[in-house]
């Protein structure tokens, strides 16, 4: 009989087995791939980390050790992300929203029609701009003035301070005048909001009128004429005798009145009285100085003018002394008053009336807080003149007045 093992009985049972693999021997080249690879999964673990660390909150548990060094990690990946270009479509590294070709940065206040062809129905806007302050009970002064600027050559913009504005539709003007309503507010509250230089930059002059204005002797066309060969920046017609004028410069003026310069036009005014103007009186209001009733302004004075009216402040006081600064060059030229187109200034109140109050407290109510306002816009003009190293003053006599 013959004998089998235990191996062979195995073997008998699972077939014969396969060949052993034989281990071949390492080179070289795989062991430098080999460290290579172990030191990329080392780098890739450790920007995982420093990620995951970014993100992890700040504990009040976390040592100050681990806090700074969190911290720092963040500020690594906010500056790398600060590094990289924005993205443009031109590749220019340009980061506007908008293509250039489409932004119209500039507006007007000329009526559009809703029906006609947008394409073929555009129209020029006019040349200049009138905007007036107006309540119904002054209507047919305001009708007379508006009159006279004729709509080819004038937008028009009513500020409606008593919210009455359907009893205007009457009027032959009333369709192309834009509206404005707010119960109470002056006229530098409606110039603040609504006429924003980038709104009107398409009028070559804003005139900002008071309504109590009779123009008999007024013609808008040739007062611009004589403004634009005069180079004014900033001026007014000047005011009749009769009117309620509160600084003699505004007068009219003539060679034989013994005051004026002669021509069209007086920039000076010459006068040893209140206040003292002589031959060697630079400053408002003996010149380079108008006043707040019937300012005219260019394109760019009305761009720095409004640029200095106060929010909070609605009276326009302190505004006229430095109008000058918006001349664009030296004030004693660039402003004046046009002589030979003159207007009256009835000095008829149109604020002051509401709040319970009589008309006259109202006034006086009016002229307190007038003169307030005042004082708070000399003294913020002061701050920010000492706050601005970079600023010079080109009339520093002003400030030592």
């Amino acid at each position: 009989m013959v004998q089998h093992s235990g191996d062979d009985y195995l073997t008998a049972a699972m077939g014969s087995s396969p060949p052993r693999p034989q281990m071949k021997r390492s080179t070289p080249h795989m062991l430098v791939a080999a460290l290579v690879f172990l030191v990329l999964l080392f780098v890739a673990g450790a920007a995982v980390t420093v990620h995951h660390k970014d993100r992890r909150p700040i504990s009040p548990s976390t040592s100050p050790a681990a806090a700074e060094k969190i911290t720092l990690s963040r500020k690594m990946l906010r500056d790398k992300r600060a590094e990289a270009p924005a993205a443009s479509s031109d590749g220019g590294g340009r980061s506007e929203p908008l293509p250039r070709g489409i932004v119209q940065g500039e507006s007007n206040l000329e009526m559009v029609s809703m029906v006609s062809d947008p394409e073929h129905g555009r129209q020029k806007a006019s040349r200049s701009l009138l905007a007036i302050p107006v309540g119904i009970k002054n209507k047919a002064a305001v009708d007379k003035l508006v009159s006279k600027f004729h709509a080819e050559e004038f937008a028009l913009m009513l500020f409606h301070y008593d919210g009455a504005v359907e009893q205007w539709g009457d009027l032959e003007w009333h369709g192309r005048a834009v509206h404005v309503a707010a119960a109470g507010q002056t006229k530098w509250w409606f110039a603040k909001r609504f006429l924003h230089p980038d709104v009107v930059a398409e009028y070559d002059y804003v005139f900002l009128w008071d309504e109590d204005v009779e123009v008999d002797a007024f013609d808008p066309a040739r007062y611009l004429a004589i403004v634009r060969r005069e180079g004014l920046e900033v001026s007014q017609p000047a005011l009749a005798r009769g009117s309620e004028i509160h600084h003699g410069i505004t007068a009219r003026q003539t060679v034989a009145g013994g005051g004026g310069e002669g021509g069209d036009v007086h920039r000076r005014f010459y006068r040893r009285a209140r206040p003292r103007c002589d031959e060697g009186s630079t400053a408002p209001p003996c010149t380079g100085w108008v006043e707040m009733m019937v300012p005219v302004f260019s394109r760019a004075a009305w761009r720095c003018t409004w640029g200095m009216v106060q929010n909070d402040l609605v009276h326009g006081w302190g505004l006229d002394y430095k109008l000058g600064y918006c001349a664009q060059g030296d004030r004693t030229m660039k402003v004046g008053v046009v002589d030979s187109e003159y207007v009256m200034h009835r000095g008829i109140p149109s604020l002051g009336g509401g709040g319970g109050w009589s008309a006259s407290a109202g006034r006086i109510a009016v002229r307190r807080r007038s003169f307030a306002e005042m004082q708070i816009f000399n003294r913020r003009w002061k701050e920010a003149v000492a706050a601005d190293a970079s600023w010079a003053d080109p009339y520093p006599e002003t400030a030592a007045a």
